[in-house]
């Protein structure tokens, strides 16, 4: 589908309203996010309500908003947020990426929900799609106020940056890769400004790719996904943040608060999930959706298990007190 004329990657159901909002986490950043309610939305009630965090490198106008849209339509007041540095968000230098501040961000979004009067501050839960699985989970370790965490297709950004895939990265691979951050640091200095990671083509070249490269081309370069503040690229001396934080460390912190994991038979970031699965002490529960890929994820209705969704919400937040 290509970029509607407003700016967005899916067609505004006429079901839900959508409304651009402000807030500052608790650096200062100004977080851009969209507001999704149903229009048959009653403000005199108490609300249930969820955070929605866009894959690594995404924005609120592709995959988070399929969600809010698509869960507001369900009952929940949801948030569909840019993350600092990215996206209409604010923070300067631009497309930095940082495991503290993207987890931060996830509970700036806790904050503003806690300001409107309709919602209830004992029922809000979070959702990351991709990379921002790893953040929301992240949030939710030291976040009591998160009462329930769903990652899609989730990636654990930081853990890759440290141990590589699949655990593949050598301690002296990882030392090589610092010492090449670190001289990448006095190149920015000379230079006056960061550098970034390669962007998204412009055409999807037609060989010579990879099929996890060529599986996220296929939403981000293409009609499917593209969007212009989608630009696939974040300063390189980020990863060093990355690797200092490493894998998601302190799971059983989330200790009661329920965990769904979703993810597909295809995904090739499945093992992410499974690897959460496997240390998560408290409630959880791994979807496999047969027949999905990874960027199935971000936009696919028809395979996106919403009735699930809807479900470990609607029961884990209720169940809040």
């Amino acid at each position: 589908m290509s970029l509607q004329s407003d700016g967005y990657t899916f067609v505004l159901s006429e079901d839900v309203t959508r409304t651009p909002v402000r807030y500052k986490n608790r650096y200062g950043i100004e977080i851009a996010a969209d507001l999704y309610r149903s229009k048959k939305f009653d403000e005199s009630a108490f609300h249930q309500a969820l955070v929605i965090g866009p894959p690594h490198g995404g924005v609120k106008e592709q995959g988070p908003g399929v969600y809010a849209q698509e869960l507001a339509q369900r009952g929940f007041v949801a948030l569909a947020f840019d993350p600092s540095y990215n996206g209409e968000s604010s923070g300067e230098p631009r497309h930095i990426t940082s495991p503290e501040i993207f987890a931060e961000d996830f509970s700036a979004g806790v904050d503003f929900l806690g300001t409107l009067p309709y919602v209830d501050r004992e029922k809000i839960g979070v959702i990351g799609i991709c990379g921002s699985g790893g953040f929301a989970l992240s949030a939710a370790q030291v976040d009591p106020r998160i009462k329930a965490v769903a990652t899609a297709a989730m990636y654990d950004i930081s853990g890759l940056h440290r141990t590589g895939w699949q655990g593949s990265m050598s301690d002296d691979e990882r030392r090589q890769t610092l010492a090449g951050l670190a001289q990448q640091r006095w190149r920015d200095v000379d230079a006056g400004q960061p550098a970034l990671t390669p962007s998204f083509p412009s055409e999807i070249p037609t060989e010579g790719l990879n099929p996890i490269t060529s599986e996220f081309f296929e939403y981000y370069v293409a009609d499917r996904g593209h969007h212009p503040r989608s630009i696939g690229a974040f300063t390189v001396t980020s990863a060093a943040a990355h690797m200092n934080f490493g894998p998601l460390q302190h799971i059983e912190d989330i200790a009661r608060r329920p965990i769904l994991l979703i993810t597909g038979d295809q995904a090739h970031s499945r093992y992410f999930s499974e690897t959460i699965d496997q240390q998560a002490t408290g409630p959880k529960e791994l979807v496999i959706v047969p027949g999905a890929r990874h960027i199935d994820f971000y936009d696919r209705t028809d395979l996106i298990p919403f009735d699930k969704i809807e479900s470990f919400f609607s029961q884990n937040l209720s169940s809040t007190s």
